[in-house]
């Protein structure tokens, strides 16, 4: 097997896609029109795309397209991934002898030129950020042989992803959602049967509906009940719908425990900035619901890879256009609405992503979210 002949260039390009995607954990992009390149992406590493180049360049004028090509895709990648700086590494494995690359200077764009693998320690750059890529890439098996163990390697690696993207993205039912609906309509139901509606100040009030004074005189419970009581009919409706729509989505990216954690917490959120900047009576889920709007936009912010056209058409627009009605219409508790957003963003923080938050990021989002909502208990009750 080891007989079979496999060429120098195939050979470090396998070489590098191992490395790339089951060690360094990148992941392949794929363009229309590429050919005999292969672009990676990484959103979580120095270099937040590699390019391996095995496309033969024999001049530097080549070059200079290849690289202005580069900049353009690059772009375009910067607008989907909400990206400021996007630091690209290519490395070239079959550039002509007299293509010079220090002819070539990119801001935040690494070239590479190598024959071998071993090649890449003339670069300390690449090597301070991929300080293993020699010792990782250095096999026993050979030819053919070593083609078929970078090719299961990879395959498998890809597998393993697959997989977790259907276990995050795969629909699941959505109890905790359906449960919070239930209670929402049965409060609504019982404000007409023991008392005098929804639309009724006082019957608010004696259901839970959040009224500054009486939560300064110790009825704390109201910051949470407020939640899920609703003036009106519609009212009812539309944050259900909003609900169902968002939260069975949430419900199956977080998970159910990491989701109710979000949702009380942008409820807690949402019910003390409204204290902080509204005098009167308030009750409603829409604090809660732009939590989960701000805890999705943290989702999609770190899958902004497979949802960067989604966060760009639909989550952030929705935000911005329900933030202006609410500065623009009377009536409508905008405070609760940005509480909620803030507090559901810094919750996800918190709790962390499944396969993507680190033990570290969790604790620094709880340090910030802690720090956040005693900020705001502090400004309601001084």
């Amino acid at each position: 097997m080891s007989d079979v002949m496999v060429s120098n260039i195939d050979e470090n390009v396998m070489k590098f896609l191992h490395y790339f995607i089951t060690i360094q954990g990148y992941n392949p992009i794929i363009l229309h029109g590429a050919e005999n390149e292969i672009w990676l992406e990484n959103m979580d590493s120095d270099y937040k795309i590699v390019r391996i180049v095995s496309n033969y360049i024999h001049n530097d004028e080549q070059l200079k397209f290849d690289v202005f090509r580069t900049k353009q895709i690059v772009k375009r990648i910067k607008k989907q991934t909400f990206s400021f700086k996007v630091n690209t590494l290519s490395i070239y494995i079959n550039l002509g002898e007299n293509v010079n690359l220090d002819n070539i200077n990119i801001n935040n764009m690494s070239l590479v030129k190598i024959k071998n693998v071993q090649d890449i320690e003339n670069y300390s750059n690449v090597i301070k950020v991929f300080p293993d890529i020699t010792n990782e890439t250095n096999f026993r098996e050979q030819g053919m042989e070593l083609f078929i163990k970078l090719t299961q390697d990879i395959n498998k690696k890809n597998e393993e992803e697959n997989n977790i993207a259907t276990d995050i993205f795969k629909s699941k039912k959505p109890y905790i959602t359906l449960g919070i609906i239930f209670i929402n309509c049965v409060l609504f139901l019982l404000m007409y049967v023991l008392g005098n509606g929804s639309s009724d100040v006082d019957t608010l009030i004696n259901f839970g509906a959040l009224y500054k004074p009486y939560v300064l005189n110790g009825d704390f419970y109201r910051i949470v009940v407020s939640a899920f009581l609703h003036i009106g009919l519609i009212h009812l409706l539309v944050n259900n719908y909003s609900l169902y729509v968002l939260g069975s989505q949430l419900e199956s990216f977080l998970g159910r425990t990491k989701f109710l954690f979000v949702y009380f917490v942008s409820i807690i959120s949402g019910s003390l900035m409204s204290l902080i900047f509204t005098n009167g009576v308030s009750a409603g889920a829409s604090g809660a619901i732009f939590g989960l709007l701000g805890s999705l936009l943290y989702f999609g912010y770190n899958y902004r890879v497979f949802l960067g056209n989604v966060l760009k058409s639909q989550i952030i627009p929705l935000i911005v256009i329900n933030l202006l009605l609410g500065f623009s219409i009377s009536g409508i508790d905008n405070a609760a609405h940005i509480g909620g957003l803030i507090g559901g963003a810094f919750a996800t923080m918190a709790v962390g992503l499944k396969h993507k938050t680190s033990l570290f990021e969790k604790v620094n989002g709880f340090i910030i979210l802690a720090l956040y909502v005693f900020f705001l208990l502090f400004v309601v009750f001084r």
